[in-house]
């Protein structure tokens, strides 16, 4: 799944007029966060490997009061962004030869790194058909002596679809009764548009929680993510491979994060919102569409709309057309092993103008390949 050399990163987005495959919130201005002059006087030394304890306290503190989890700090592991702690939970669950249970559509970070160790991977794939429902009796019958893990996303990307509050605990039971764990990554959690979750880690020990600042909050530029799990084993092995592969995090990065959390509750009812909002603008152009259908997102800043009508016009000239023509970049469907009708498109990270000008111009690309532009 060679992704990056598509993402808009590298191919720059002065390239892109309107970006709708970014799977975040709108990226945050330093100069929106309110930092403190003695900031300077911050010593840049080795921070604590396993994080800034502060903001450990303040991640532990906000779910204990959603959900009375009776979390601490020391449950908490900051990792190098989201991507970071799935890579340690990753390389130090699986060997040669294991098993993990993963959900499909999934990212690549979810897939190739399992597959670089030379573990097996037993798919549980979400169907348009079925509204992209988890089947857990599926991943009940997958479970073998060889699995190690089973790793889900709720809410889902890159469908928008959640896990309700009976279906996580069951996948928590079934995690407790077989002994494998469950990987849960909520980095959408504060994303939802109905009835916020429990954290997942609160569930069980068997459970493990992986989230970012990056996709709710617009902060990918500090890479500030974190694993949560009781199992206070395990987390000494994710503190150790960690620190094998950078001792610990970017001090100024968490202590930024850490002044970020300390206003959260400024900025989130502002970016639930925004949300909303725009999400109500692309709810719009799908009831008005024939050429494209979806399953309605419950949750997060993305979803999974394809082409109804695959087998007609040019796929691969459409997401020519649309970028070339229009400016207008969309996650194709082979990022998440899917096929190429599908598409990712992100309704956070754009301006609300972007992104109703970059929904038009879907319509007037694919209309453009049925009429042999």
């Amino acid at each position: 799944m060679p992704i990056e050399v598509e993402s808009p990163e590298q191919m720059g987005y002065s390239t892109i007029r309107n970006n709708l495959s970014e799977s975040s919130y709108t990226d945050t201005y330093l100069r929106d966060i309110s930092l403190p002059a003695d900031l300077r006087d911050l010593l840049l030394c080795y921070g604590s490997h396993l994080g800034h304890e502060g903001l450990r306290e303040g991640i532990v503190t906000d779910a204990n009061i959603v959900g009375g989890t009776g979390l601490n700090k020391d449950d908490v592991l900051l990792t190098i962004g989201a991507a970071g702690a799935l890579f340690i939970i990753a390389t130090t669950l699986l060997e040669k030869g294991d098993e993990l249970i993963v959900v499909r559509p999934n990212y690549a970070t979810n897939i190739e790194t399992p597959r670089a160790i030379g573990a097996a991977l037993q798919f549980i794939d979400l169907r348009f058909e079925e509204k992209f429902a988890l089947d857990i009796d599926k991943v009940k019958a997958a479970i073998n002596p060889q699995t190690r893990y089973i790793s889900i996303t709720t809410p889902h990307n890159p469908t928008g679809v959640c896990l309700d509050k009976s279906e996580l605990r069951q996948l928590a039971e079934l995690a407790e009764q077989t002994g494998v764990y469950l990987l849960v990554d909520e980095t959408y959690r504060d994303m939802v548009f109905g009835e916020q979750l429990p954290l997942a880690a609160s569930l069980s020990s068997r459970v493990i929680s992986v989230s970012s600042l990056s996709k709710t909050y617009g902060l990918p530029g500090l890479r500030v993510g974190w694993i949560i799990c009781t199992d206070r084993q395990l987390m000494n092995r994710f503190l150790a491979a960690k620190e094998q592969m950078h001792i610990c995090g970017p001090l100024l990065d968490e202590e930024i994060a850490f002044r970020y959390w300390q206003q959260r509750d400024k900025h989130l009812p502002r970016i639930r919102a925004d949300i909303r909002q725009k999400f109500e603008s692309v709810k719009e152009w799908m009831r008005q569409q024939d050429d494209f259908e979806w399953i309605e997102p419950t949750g997060g800043c993305v979803c999974f709309p394809r082409l109804r009508r695959p087998e007609t016009g040019n796929i691969d000239q459409f997401y020519r057309i649309l970028l070339r023509e229009y400016g207008t970049y969309v996650g194709p469907g082979h990022w998440f092993e899917m096929p190429r009708h599908y598409m990712r498109l992100g309704f956070g990270w754009p301006s609300r103008e972007s992104l109703e000008e970059g929904l038009a111009a879907l319509t007037d690309a694919r209309q453009a390949t049925l009429t042999g532009y």
